[in-house]
Order: structure tokens, then sequence, then C-alpha cells
């Protein structure tokens, strides 16, 4: 006779929240270092294409917490994977502060960058056949980075190998090529490789963007996880507004700039139960500037100028209407 067992309960955002900053607090040594894993101010990013200069970044703003999960949002050509490949050490700003986990990355040379990727970052790309190696195993592919920066060998990085496809469910996977696995799997093994030098923090550009919903379910769980058990920092782009639900914090870049964020936060209900509470913001920068949101710029019809109201515990904004005469 066979017996059956409910499944164990999925922890909820808080406590995954609070699993994944005590885990930090240990990496960082204390909880006195948790706040600004990732800083960015004023950051801008140019690119000249036969004579004609394209602002991609222009003087965003970001700061990110050691062991947040963060989404970031935006419309296509908003700036968001510029970000993420400047975050990443793929790519160079041209202007601003960037800082991850203490490295600077305007002053870094080639030689830094190299082990900045290699050692400090890990990195997960939307499509899975740019994240692991056709022609080895789930098991070499996660191997492959410890063997590359020196960090473990021989059986070490087998066994810790191991251990990380575990963690992100896919340790059935371990002698099986990308070809022979699913989309979702390549992914999980994808993440298990990014995090195979215990990186400070983990960028994933659209992990879930070729994904059916279930399986894009399970690529973020494993990313979840990540953050939960290791307190690795982990910055995900997405469209996927599935997976933005799942964050505590979620960022919107829109035209180069931060544009808002919804934060999300769990709240006793009077029943007892827990629920979790969105609230969205505008997003103000050091100069006082801050984005409306196009709907509400729509629904005014707030064109080229507006009206400023000071109250004395807010700020109106109301169409500009240009004086009779003029």
């Amino acid at each position: 006779m066979t017996t059956t067992t409910d499944p164990a309960p999925v922890p909820d955002l808080a406590a995954l929240q609070r699993r994944a900053a005590a885990r930090a607090a240990e990496r960082a040594g204390g909880t006195d270092r948790l706040r600004g894993h990732i800083v960015c101010e004023g950051l801008v990013r140019i690119f000249k294409t036969e004579g004609v200069e394209v602002f991609a970044l222009q003087g965003l703003e970001l700061s990110v917490d050691r062991g947040e999960l963060l989404a970031i949002v935006g419309a296509s050509g908003s700036g968001k994977s510029t970000l993420l490949n400047i975050l990443s050490g793929l790519d160079t700003p041209t202007a601003g502060v960037a800082r991850v986990a203490g490295q600077d990355l305007l002053g870094m040379s080639a030689r830094d960058r190299l082990n900045y990727r290699r050692r400090v970052v890990g990195f997960v790309w939307q499509q899975t056949g740019r994240n692991l190696l056709p022609y080895l195993t789930a098991l070499e592919n996660v191997e492959l980075p410890m063997r590359l920066a020196g960090r473990r060998r021989g059986r070490l990085a087998r066994d810790r190998a191991r251990e990380l496809l575990d963690l992100v469910g896919v340790g059935y996977c371990a002698d099986r090529r990308p070809a022979q696995l699913s989309g979702g799997e390549q992914q999980r093994c994808a993440v298990a490789v990014a995090v195979a030098n215990d990186p400070e923090v983990l960028f994933a550009d659209e992990p879930t963007g070729e994904l059916d919903e279930s399986t894009a379910a399970e690529v973020f769980g494993a990313l979840r996880t990540i953050n939960a058990e290791l307190g690795v920092t982990v910055v995900v782009v997405t469209h996927d507004h599935a997976v933005a639900d799942q964050v505590r914090r979620t960022v919107a870049i829109r035209d180069g700039r931060t544009a808002s964020e919804v934060r999300r936060t769990a709240r006793t209900a009077s029943d007892g139960s827990t629920e979790t509470v969105s609230e969205e913001y505008a997003v103000l920068d050091r100069s006082g500037r801050m984005q409306l949101p196009a709907a509400f710029v729509d629904a005014l019809s707030l064109r080229d100028r507006v009206r400023l109201n000071l109250e004395p515990d807010h700020v109106e904004v109301r169409p500009g209407q240009e004086a009779s005469g003029e």
C-alpha cells in the first residue's frame, strides 16, 4: 500500500524576502552593510552611429539593496537592456556613477572587467542557446565557470555543480546535454551556471521570454530560490507581468530614466490572513524631476506645460492654460 503526502507549502513573498535578507546579511558580514549594493547616479549611455548620437540612458538613478530581488520593466527601446549590460560589465557607461558590490564600473580596466564578470556577477540570457555549451552536459556546464576562475577543481567543482542543479530543481538533468533538455530545464541550468562562482549579483535578461506560463513560473521559482537560499541580489529585466508581480519592487524605465516603481508589502488582514498590498510611486531624481505616468498625461490632456500648486501636504498638477490674448 502506498501513501501520499501533501506537498510542502510554498513560502509567501514576505517569508522569502526575510530569508533572502538573512542570507544577504551573512554574506555581507552584518546587517549594517545591506544597503546600496547597486548604485546608479546620473547614469548616461550615448551610442554614436554615422555621426548621430542616441541617448539610451539619460541621467538614470537607481539603488538596489543587498539581497533584494528586483524586476525592471519598460517598453522596447526604453534603456532597460542597456542598463543591464552596463551593470553586468558587458558595456561601458558614457558618464555618471555606476557601482555594483563596491566596484566602480567606469574606472575598470579590461582585465578588471573580465575578473568582475567571472567572480562578482552572473548573467542569464533570454536565448537558451547562449547560456549553455551544446557539447557539454548540464553538470559540465556548471563546472566550467569554476574551472575557468580557478575557484574549485575536481571533486569539489563536481559536488558544488550537483548541489546547484539540485537547488534549482534539475538535478536529474546532470548527465544530459542541452539538446536533451526542455527550454525551461535549460534556463534553470543556466541559473545554476550563473551562480557557480558565488557571485554577489545575478542579472537575468528576459529569462522567461521564450517560455510558456507554467514553465516561466518554474524558471522564476529557481531565481527566487537562489535569492532566498544564497542571499544573491537578483535583478531581472522582464516584460512578463506575472514575474514582475512576484517581487517586492518593480522599477519602470522610460526614455532612459527611472520613471516609477511599484512596492509590494505583506500586511495582515482583519481575518488574520496575509495579503500583499501594491503601491505605485513616481521616482524623483536628485534635481527634483519626475515623469508623470502616461495614463495621467492622456487623461488630463497635459501638453507642453502644467501649473503647479504647493499645498500643505501635497503638490497639485493642473493643465496649463494660456492667458487670454496670448
